[in-house]
């Protein structure tokens, strides 16, 4: 049965009969039949492509793939990583699979306490730009775990890790920026689309701060990465 759904300020009709439903139970809102988007749940086309995935799993990619995709129709696209909030504001920190984005954030619940520190989205957030600004979304599409939040947080800081030795943390901007970034979202194969994401990507650039980050698993890589980018190790 299809559900009516508020998923990064848009309404979005989808039918699921895995774990994305169940992920996706806080953002259910009254059901209409005319929303922003329809998810369509192609996951059988998954399953054909990936035979040894089960069907949740197959289900899961298939319906991350349509919303993302859509979303660029929206002024939003996928990043992913994983999201914390802290202070009123999301930083989100990505890298290639295993590299250790969740054990970053998870870090930051160590170091600053979970009183101070949420996890919006440990994998596929969405960023969407509203009246000039970034904000980051949680979505019910969080990975191997079910640490999603249904809000709308502004976005303070993107940050690239890198495992190292030592905790080190440096700007990038231009093209070392989007050459990082860019493998980390949707590349839609809709010229249109590509324009679009593109063009949101700029944005983004001109406007969020980007940070690469060697770093190790003490608790410590947390401050130091809090401390670049909200600006506090600066003495602001």
């Amino acid at each position: 049965m299809e559900h009516t759904y508020k998923i990064a300020g848009l309404t979005v009709n989808m039918d699921t009969f895995g774990f994305v439903g169940s992920r996706a139970r806080p953002y259910e809102v009254e059901y209409t039949s005319a929303p922003d988007m329809t998810v369509e749940n192609k996951w059988e086309k998954v399953k054909q492509m990936h035979p040894e995935v089960t069907d949740p799993f197959c289900e899961y990619t298939a319906t991350a793939i349509v919303f993302y995709d859509k979303l660029l129709d929206f002024q939003g696209m996928l990043l992913h990583s994983s999201a914390v909030i802290m202070d009123g504001k999301a930083y989100l920190f990505t890298a290639d699979s295993g590299t250790g984005k969740s054990t970053h954030t998870s870090l930051y619940r160590r170091y600053y306490g979970d009183d101070r520190v949420r996890i919006l989205n440990d994998d596929k957030p969405a960023l969407r730009l509203e009246d000039g600004e970034f904000f980051a979304y949680g979505t019910p599409w969080s990975g191997k775990t079910d640490l999603n939040l249904n809000l709308r947080v502004p976005l303070g800081g993107i940050c690239v890790l890198e495992r190292g030795e030592h905790n080190e943390i440096e700007r990038l901007t231009g093209r070392k920026a989007l050459k990082r970034l860019l493998p980390q979202t949707v590349n839609p194969n809709d010229n249109d689309k590509m324009e679009k994401l593109l063009d949101l990507m700029t944005a983004l650039l001109e406007k969020v701060p980007v940070w690469i980050m060697k770093c190790n698993m003490d608790p410590d890589a947390a401050r130091v990465s809090y401390e670049a980018m909200s600006g506090i190790g600066k003495g602001d």
